[in-house]
């Protein structure tokens, strides 16, 4: 009853009219609290998701709404003007009384949006078109967003793909040897500081002006697209919290390394990590279909290598972590994080060894759809 009049007073707040009816707590979201409302405004039934913020991860909720609203704001716009629909191919934030998309109740923070029905997620990639229809989502959300204002985007996470600065604190890790676990894992500190050139060459094409800042997502998993109940096609970018200036590599090169493993990312079994690259054909394929056109050239030639340095990066965060006593990632045994890197490392091998298919690929479908 207690999470019932909690939700009343927020729906309250968020100037929802009708009478609650039900609420639900989903229990897949890691960071945020995510509960559906169900409100009976005189005989229609309407769903709300009423979200409890996380402001030991994300400290300035009003940067981040800031972020989340301009940019579905924007979203809004070019979908209609392409003739879409904007309530099911974005996310819709409610503003509070006081007319902020946030508010503090309870010592927590909330915010409301709507609930975008017949819509579901998928978790695991289950065939290649699935992957492909991903692809064009994403594609889709950068081409869209190609023209949005950077200068007001705030960035929410400080260095959260500074790949350079990555290795740098790899490198302190290793010096302060808090566990003393430096000794049992020089194989891979070799295997991180080889490939210490890789860090600089994305910021690089930044600083020659060859690649633009975007509006990033930063978490291009799979279950962060909704697919339409009835069509089966990717509808909408979910999950905007991670929305940050960067490189359109990094999302690409994240769902790369993400669907195009052959293996989960804590398989022990290093043998079973390849890279598929039939997967990486429909992902390409999907995104560029959408996309090509609002690339720049340098940001096609590198896409391959956004997979490999997104990949390698994971594998470091995992190797510092271990090196830290895995504070930072959840583990569920001892040496979790360092299976993790091993992982990720043995993928990044995979791509290197298949670097010259992969640009191939990229280059033989940017020519379809440029």
């Amino acid at each position: 009853m207690e999470l019932i009049k909690e939700i009343m007073d927020i729906c309250n707040i968020f100037g929802i009219e009708g009478d609650l009816t039900s609420v639900e707590t989903l229990r897949d979201g890691h960071i945020n609290t995510t509960n559906v409302a169900v409100v009976n405004d005189g005989g229609v039934f309407k769903k709300y998701l009423v979200q409890g913020i996380n402001t030991h991860v994300f400290k300035y909720p009003d940067r981040l709404m800031d972020n989340v609203v301009g940019v579905t704001s924007f979203l809004r716009e070019k979908i209609a003007e392409n003739g879409g629909d904007p309530d099911r191919e974005t996310l819709s934030f409610l503003p509070a009384a006081d007319g902020k998309y946030y508010y503090f109740y309870n010592d927590k923070c909330w915010r409301v949006y709507r609930y975008i029905d017949d819509a579901y997620t998928i978790n695991i990639i289950k065939n290649a078109s699935v992957f492909e229809n991903a692809g064009r989502s994403f594609g889709r959300f950068q081409k869209n967003l190609s023209g949005y204002p950077m200068e007001s985007l705030y960035e929410t996470i400080k260095d959260f793909h500074n790949t350079p600065k990555r290795l740098e604190n790899l490198k302190a890790s290793v010096a302060a040897d808090v566990k003393g676990r430096a000794s049992e894992v020089q194989p891979e500190i070799d295997f991180a500081l080889a490939r210490s050139a890789d860090t600089k060459v994305i910021l690089k094409l930044y600083r020659d002006g060859l690649i633009p800042l975007r509006v990033t997502h930063n978490d291009t998993k799979l279950n962060n697209i909704l697919f339409d109940k009835n069509t089966k096609e990717s509808i909408c970018v979910i999950d905007l919290d991670t929305i940050m200036p960067g490189f359109s590599l990094y999302d690409f090169g994240d769902a790369i390394r993400f669907g195009a493993n052959t293996a989960t990312e804590d398989e022990k079994k290093l043998d079973k990590v390849q890279l598929s690259l039939p997967l990486f054909e429909s992902f390409t394929r999907g995104f560029l279909s959408t996309c090509a056109t609002a690339l720049t050239k340098a940001e096609v030639k590198h896409l391959a290598f956004g997979a490999k340095i997104m990949t390698y990066e994971c594998g470091i965060r995992f190797l510092t972590d271990y090196l830290d006593g895995d504070v930072y990632f959840k583990i569920r045994y001892d040496d979790h994080n360092l299976i993790r890197a091993r992982n990720q490392f043995k993928l990044v091998e995979e791509m290197e060894k298949h670097m010259d298919e992969m640009n191939e690929i990229v280059d033989r479908i940017y020519k379809e759809y440029a």
